[in-house]
């Protein structure tokens, strides 16, 4: 009989998996929970919890495990959490809880009930996801099941014709993308679930990533499908490159989202043997929204509206979502409108692809009256085979300068110069990089250069290089 899940323990049949959804979820009404969170790794307690939640009713706010200690105390008291589970581990780093052992999933964790009283949140509500947004606390988005189902099943609908009968999970499921189009997707398409600990995927803490032993581990697992970051599919394609290798040739679909990819990535992804696809989604919409598929790509763009989804662009380029929308974010009483302003600049080709140019409120307005997407720019650096992260600067200015990290720390100053020039050869000349400096540190939430998802803190990294500035007067030269 086919699995239906495999941990790093043991594969699961679907009659096992519900019998432990139905033990968790009678201890869970047992305990009077309402709103349960959970700090977990990937595995089948995870997937347990999560099923066993939804057929409570329950609310579940999943912490990533890349939260900081503050980011985790803010999601607690800010969602009214009654019931914590957390593997021993975890709960060592809060002593100061009333933890109590339990067993789900055949699973040691521990258990602490917390005084409830959080925000208001929105009725209906399922699930809160936190975002991580360049200032401030993460922001609590509250999802009502029927918008994450729809989701989970537009996936199901879109890849159906590929035959997809397992799913190797390489993000936390606690991350929305994930949750939803990866584990959720797989159950309801029926597919194995193949989830062990993330640790075994390359992931060494939050932002580093060990490429040779995700590899090894898509070697050893064998999956149909995967979804990555982009940063995690350039170093695949760097190592394949690298050591003259290719993807198994038993891989169908890689989904990667999550931030921009770039059209060279992709391409060089797919000429070693990765089927990759750029997609987009926000968390606001309940994950993905537009997916590019085998037979239906456009390289440059994000692909096309998902069948749950539909999108079309405002009047001042804004590309707006309807479909699968939150019910709102917590503590805040407006009403979600028919239609969500994503925040995303771009436009939707005549075939219905749709390309995303950058984020709205970064736009860069050049000295000379250019409107430019830093992001557009930092898409062509990061394309460079020594860059790793690139933020670009320059509104107001005549021309655009950067902060650059290296893929290795021993990269001389010529070679970056040349990947900067190589970048620039791409790009119109109002859009090129005519200055740069090396940043500090790695862009990575450790240094307080980038949000829990990856994402730069742009006011940040310009602060920390602030006293840089007056030696980027000229063009650096090799």
């Amino acid at each position: 009989m086919t699995p239906v899940l495999q941990d790093s323990l043991r594969t699961w049949s679907a009659a096992e998996l519900v019998t432990a959804q139905d033990s968790a979820q009678t201890w869970l009404q047992a305990q009077g929970t309402r709103v349960l969170a959970t700090l977990l790794d990937n595995g089948a307690a995870f997937v347990v919890l999560d099923e066993a939640a939804s057929g409570a009713g329950l609310v579940h706010v999943p912490l990533p495990p890349f939260f900081t200690p503050a980011e985790i105390q803010h999601a607690l008291q800010s969602a009214g959490v009654d019931t914590l589970l957390a593997p021993p581990a975890a709960a060592a780093a809060w002593p100061t809880l009333p933890w109590q052992a339990v067993t789900l999933a055949e699973q040691a964790l521990c258990c602490a009930r917390l005084p409830a009283s959080g925000l208001p949140m929105p009725l209906g509500t399922a699930k809160i996801t936190y975002t991580s947004g360049s200032t401030g606390a993460p922001k609590g988005v509250c999802l009502r099941q029927s918008a994450l189902e729809r989701v989970a099943d537009g996936v199901v609908q879109a890849l159906g014709p590929l035959g997809i009968t397992r799913h190797l999970s390489a993000l936390p499921f606690a991350v929305l993308l994930e949750n939803v189009a990866g584990q959720m997707a797989a159950r309801r398409q029926g597919a194995t679930l193949i989830t062990p600990p993330l640790a075994e995927l390359g992931w060494q803490g939050s932002s580093q990533f060990d490429v040779a032993t995700f590899h090894a581990a898509v070697l050893r697992h064998q999956p149909d499908s995967l979804i990555l970051l982009p940063q995690m599919l350039r170093a695949w394609v760097g190592l394949l490159m690298q050591t003259g290798q290719r993807a198994p040739a038993g891989l169908k679909f890689v989904a990667v989202g999550g931030a921009a990819v770039g059209a060279p990535l992709i391409a060089a992804a797919q000429t070693l043997g990765i089927p990759a696809y750029e997609g987009y989604g926000l968390s606001e919409g309940a994950s993905v929204q537009t997916l590019n598929l085998p037979g239906a790509t456009r390289l440059g763009s994000v692909g096309r509206a998902l069948p749950h989804a539909r999108l079309r662009v405002a009047d001042d380029g804004e590309i707006e979502v309807a479909g699968s929308l939150m019910t709102g974010y917590l503590g805040d009483a407006t009403d979600s409108p028919e239609w969500w302003p994503s925040g995303d600049l771009g436009h939707i080709d005549a075939d219905g692809y749709v390309h995303i140019r950058g984020r709205k409120k970064n736009v860069l307005i050049s000295a000379y009256g250019r409107n430019i997407s830093p992001e557009w720019v930092e898409t062509a650096l990061g394309q460079q085979a020594v860059i790793r992260q690139a933020v670009v600067y320059g509104d107001g200015e005549p021309s655009l300068w950067a902060v650059l990290w290296p893929v290795q720390n021993g990269t001389s100053d010529a070679a970056l110069q040349t990947a900067v020039d190589a970048a620039n050869a791409t790009l119109p000349d109002y859009a090129r990089i005519t200055r740069w400096t090396r940043g500090r540190a790695a862009f990575s939430p450790e240094t307080g250069y980038a949000t829990a998802n990856g994402r730069p803190q742009r006011t940040a990294i310009l602060a920390a290089h602030a006293d840089l500035r007056a030696d980027l007067t000229e063009p650096l030269t090799p």
